[in-house]
């Protein structure tokens, strides 16, 4: 009687959903970038209207208390600093401001700091710029004077603070950076003789001769860093006191001496910037634009802006309005993706009327711009406004630009004084309300309309679809390879004798080892070039075309030096078997060092991750050696060789750099230098755009090249 072989017990249910996922993986990467790029565009669609979803806000509930006095005060104290000549000294303008606030009863004080530059620091790519660099060989009279007024909550305990920033150029003040500061003062003027405030109110006024953001984050940085002394001890080496800070403490404009003492408050639960923006006559009516994108993707809590657009729209009437790529208002494209959501929103509907899908083309063509802009601004990780300085120490800010009407009328400026100073009065008492810091409402989200937005649970979708396909392709490319090496391995057993086909076989599951450190190699090498751009930027006189190409030149002699010494190419299998499984191996370790790159930029920054696997995971899934497609002669292998080509053109930095600006502004004023000068915006801001695009993306577009010229 013949014993029958035990039954192989069957994998587990997940195994099997594996290795049918991984049989077919060309069939669901296909359809996954498809489904990841119509879910893209489909956000808009998707959006939901914001609300606010702390209840403690109850923005509106209480009758403004800003009067006509108030604004008549603020229109004399505009046209003191509009008729104000500026000094040699520049300490006019802070010490107007500073008597002002004396005489409210607020305490103020002198915060004097110097312009600074950003230099490259490899640690702080992930916080604001480096602003702790002194500019060498700097003078006395380069120095800034921020002014600084507290008011004491008559009804807190000065454990938190709400503060008012309005920038303004000490030297050249503006029309509308002067009314700024009278909307400013006209609160504060409010709020020194209210009963209701819990919280501090920090006015600080930034002399922002050499860049709003600097004098900001100046004033932070020393803020929430204890100093101890007065003063005039911390810059006693490079300035005496008996200079210009006490010049400006006895000027007779003071005419009171204000403390040079660093002042504080309690921790920041909000911060607003007010900025006055040139009036334009074609305006019917005045237009708030809200600036909330921070460094490297960070956002403000949304119930802020939430606050901001409902007092201005429902309380002052005021138009309020995001950033937009305007450029995509007039696509042809873009309008036809409309309509075809649009009647897909029609056909939804008949067939049930709960279905709330599709949307009219206009809106879908401006939630669309407005998305863009939102989702590019993201993933630049540049800052929009002053604002930004404070997301790097978590408190929620916003820049607030008010577009008045421009008429000679003085009851036209009162007007306007009063709708802004009613405006920031009551987003200050709602952020008053607060028991706790912005909690309850969203941190990641993107905003399609001001009172439309997209959340992170809506819009990860996008990115899972686009990214799924690497890590499926990546175990596909794994198992071919390891078929073909089985089958090899039998026609070896049955030619060879058992003693010489041992070190085959142990060898053979160890050779992706060879290709992993090709990519390993080549991640060494962005490592270089990510350094190199700084060493360039030293080179006195050189265009952006000339450091661009010069970039480019060393960083080719660096990847063939490091081929040369590291890069030496080893392996016991035949020449047959290279041509028909190295290729495979190299891709599945490049795409599968994509995949990790991606995943780690989205906990950083999601939208450059998003954007960023519109151009690698196509590239990446495509890359096939030419020789074997030019070789079949057949129109479907020949239409894959020249997308591949397309793909690798469009995923060049440079080029995806110059198309993308090409498309949004136009191509008349190109230039190659452009990527340069982006490209060192986004080193000095520290922005971790920049490490993606040196250590992720071209990386992997050098590895696909390789695989393109693989045995040409």
């Amino acid at each position: 009687m013949v014993e029958s072989e035990p039954l192989k017990p069957k994998p587990r249910p997940i195994v099997r959903i594996g290795i049918f996922l991984i049989s077919h993986s060309l069939l669901i990467s296909i359809v996954c970038c498809t489904a990841g790029v119509l879910a893209l565009l489909l956000l808009p669609v998707l959006a939901k209207n914001t609300y606010i979803s702390e209840n403690a806000l109850v923005p509106g509930s209480a009758h403004p208390m800003l009067t006509s006095q108030d604004v008549s005060e603020a229109n004399k104290f505009v046209k003191e600093i509009t008729n104000l000549k500026p000094t040699g000294t520049s300490i006019g303008i802070p010490g107007l401001i500073a008597q002002h606030m004396v005489d409210l009863g607020a305490e103020v004080c002198y915060h004097k700091f110097h312009p600074q530059l950003n230099k490259f620091h490899p640690l702080h790519f992930f916080s604001g710029p480096d602003s702790g660099i002194i500019q060498e060989n700097c003078s006395c009279s380069s120095y800034s004077i921020n002014t600084v007024g507290i008011i004491r909550a008559p009804r807190g305990d000065g454990k938190e603070a709400i503060v008012l920033v309005t920038p303004y150029n000490s030297v050249n003040v503006s029309l509308g950076e002067a009314l700024s500061l009278g909307i400013a003062f006209s609160v504060f003027s409010l709020l020194t003789r209210v009963t209701w405030l819990a919280k501090d109110i920090i006015w600080l006024a930034a002399d922002s001769q050499h860049g709003e953001y600097a004098s900001v984050a100046a004033w932070l940085r020393d803020y929430q860093t204890p100093l101890f002394g007065g003063f005039a001890k911390l810059n006693s080496e490079m300035c005496h006191e008996s200079s210009m800070l006490y010049e400006l403490k006895k000027s007779p404009v003071t005419g009171a001496e204000v403390s040079d003492v660093f002042r504080r408050a309690g921790t920041m639960a909000a911060a607003l910037v007010i900025k006055v923006a040139d009036g334009n006559d074609e305006v019917e009516k005045e237009t708030l634009s809200i600036y909330a994108e921070a460094s490297n993707g960070q956002m403000p809590n949304l119930d802020l802006i939430n606050v901001v657009s409902y007092l201005a729209v429902h309380g002052q009437g005021l138009r309020v309005k995001v950033e937009k790529f305007s450029s995509l208002l007039d696509s042809k494209w873009l309008r036809v993706l409309g309509e075809t959501f649009e009647s897909l929103g029609k056909v939804a509907r008949s067939l049930n009327p709960q279905w709330k899908f599709g949307m009219p083309v206009a809106d879908y063509i401006e939630g669309t711009a407005t998305l863009a802009s939102s989702l590019y601004h993201q993933a630049l990780g540049v800052p929009t406004g002053p604002h930004g300085a404070f997301r790097d120490y978590q408190v929620d800010a916003i820049t607030l630009e008010i577009s008045p009407i421009v008429s000679s009328n003085k009851g036209r400026q009162n007007e306007f004084l009063l709708r802004g100073g009613r405006l920031v009065e009551g987003v200050l008492r709602t952020v008053n309300n607060l028991l706790e810091k912005f909690h309850q409402s969203f941190f990641l989200y993107l905003l399609t309309s001001p009172s439309k937005f997209v959340s992170v649970g809506v819009y990860m979708i996008a990115f899972a679809l686009l990214v799924a396909p690497l890590p499926l392709a990546a175990a596909s490319l794994y198992s071919d390879a390891n078929k073909l090496d089985s089958s090899s391995e039998k026609d070896t057993l049955t030619s060879s004798s058992a003693s010489v086909d041992v070190p085959s076989i142990t060898f053979k599951s160890w050779n992706w080892l060879h290709d992993a450190k090709t990519v390993f190699v080549v991640h060494i090498w962005s490592v270089i070039i990510t350094l190199l751009p700084f060493f360039i930027s030293q080179i006195l006189n050189c265009t952006p075309t000339n450091s661009l190409l010069i970039w480019v030149l060393l960083s080719v002699f660096c990847l063939l030096a490091l081929r040369m010494i590291l890069g030496s190419s080893f392996s016991l299998t035949s020449v047959s078997q290279l041509q028909k499984k190295e290729w495979a191996l190299l891709k599945s370790v490049t795409i599968s060092a994509a995949f990790v790159g991606l995943c780690l930029m989205s906990v950083i920054n999601f939208a450059t991750a998003e954007i960023g696997a519109l151009l690698i995971v196509p590239m990446c899934s495509m890359a096939t050696p030419l020789r074997f497609e030019l070789k079949a002669r057949s129109l479907r292998f020949i239409t894959r060789a020249a997308c591949n080509l397309v793909l690798a053109f469009i995923g060049f930095p440079p080029n995806a750099y110059v198309i993308s600006k090409g498309l949004f502004e136009g191509f008349g004023s190109m230039n190659v230098g452009d990527f340069w000068n982006w490209l060192e915006s986004l080193r000095a801001w520290n922005s971790a755009t920049y490490l993606y695009v040196c250590m992720v993306h071209i990386p992997c577009w050098v590895l696909c090249v390789y695989i393109l010229l693989h045995h040409c």
